[in-house]
């Protein structure tokens, strides 16, 4: 799922009560997809880092799965002329038997009646309709239609075999780069159902701890709070089950949103609190310019014309870029090094 483009489009358009889990099988690339969840600032979501294959430790799990497959990159022709220099039939083949792999290892976690969304970003039918035809042979499934509106321009296929439908986008068609995707429903099957599990709850948060939180969130009574390695992390509170439950599967890179470190009844608060949607409205709150803006995310040494002391949110343009701690004779920047700009 890295970097996360896909990821954050799909929060965007599924319910709040909805869970998504965005998995990067790479471990080298499972941070870029956190940082971007992170900045997209959304509380249910978990990212994980796992091969396909213990996906089916969650049988009957998932409502939809959308599976954006590794592929030999023809679509990427004109916007990176590298990828021509890289593509080749023996690789086209080799992305077919990963695309099956990655699939079969998968279906098993679909619940009956789910959908499954495939996608890449090749033009070869090897990839694409043969894949369609591959998955309603032997995954249980069958093909959904799509309703277009002419004027997006996006090609509709059939597969040769079982008539699946597929979406082709041509990037002299439409703005965007080549790509494909299909849909299909997973048809019930004997036997099978959705077999979610109640698992343990949480333990009890401490309410003294909690009542140190409160000033920091919109509303506390909608979520439970866990604490890993010292750090807070708070998550929708119809979501408690569901963590457990990938929990038991999967290895979770992150779950919700990290609050912070509570120290001597005080919270020390972490950048994705500051990212987050879920952040009290009254939280303290100072705007600065793009010159200083720029000097903060560079997390450069600031000065600022203000009044007291404590915890600040740096916004600029009404949007949170992240803590400062004001001190009697400086102001201490909080944004994660890692991210810091580095160019002048």
């Amino acid at each position: 799922a890295a970097p996360g483009g896909k990821s954050t489009l799909v929060q965007s358009v599924i319910s709040p009560n909805s869970l998504l889990v965005s998995n990067e099988v790479i471990r080298t690339r499972v941070n870029v997809l956190a940082e971007n969840i992170t900045k997209w600032g959304a509380a249910n979501v978990i990212v994980t880092n796992n091969d396909p294959a213990d996906f089916q430790r969650l049988e009957n799990y998932f409502d939809v799965i959308v599976v954006d497959a590794p592929c030999s990159g023809s679509g990427l022709f004109r916007k990176d002329p590298a990828a021509v220099e890289e593509w080749s039939e023996q690789n086209v083949n080799l992305c077919s038997q990963r695309q099956q792999r990655i699939l079969a290892d998968t279906m098993q976690s679909l619940k009956t009646g789910g959908v499954l969304i495939y996608s890449t970003c090749s033009y070869s039918a090897a990839e694409d309709e043969d894949i369609a035809d591959w998955l309603v042979q032997n995954g249980q499934l069958s093909s959904l239609r799509f309703q277009l509106n002419a004027s997006w321009n996006i090609v509709e296929t059939v597969s040769p075999h079982h008539n699946c439908y597929g979406y082709r986008f041509y990037p002299d068609k439409l703005r965007g780069e080549g790509f494909f995707i299909a849909a299909f429903r997973k048809e019930q099957v004997a036997g099978t159902g959705n077999t979610r599990k109640q698992k343990n709850k949480q333990q009890k948060f401490p309410a003294n701890e909690i009542d140190i939180i409160r000033p920091y969130l919109k509303d506390t009574a909608g979520f439970f709070f866990i604490k890993q390695n010292d750090e807070v992390i708070a998550l929708p509170l119809e979501f408690e089950n569901d963590l457990s439950i990938v929990q038991s599967a999967l290895y979770i890179k992150k779950a919700g949103v990290k609050l912070g470190t509570i120290i001597r009844n005080e919270l020390i608060p972490h950048h994705e609190l500051a990212m987050s949607t879920i952040i009290a409205d009254g939280v303290r709150r100072i705007e600065v310019d793009k010159a200083t803006a720029l000097q903060y995310l560079r997390r450069a040494v600031m000065e600022l014309a203000t009044d007291g002391t404590g915890w600040a949110l740096i916004t600029h343009e009404q949007l949170p870029l992240g803590w400062i701690k004001i001190l009697p004779h400086r102001i201490n920047n909080y944004y994660p090094a890692a991210w810091r700009i580095l160019n002048k």
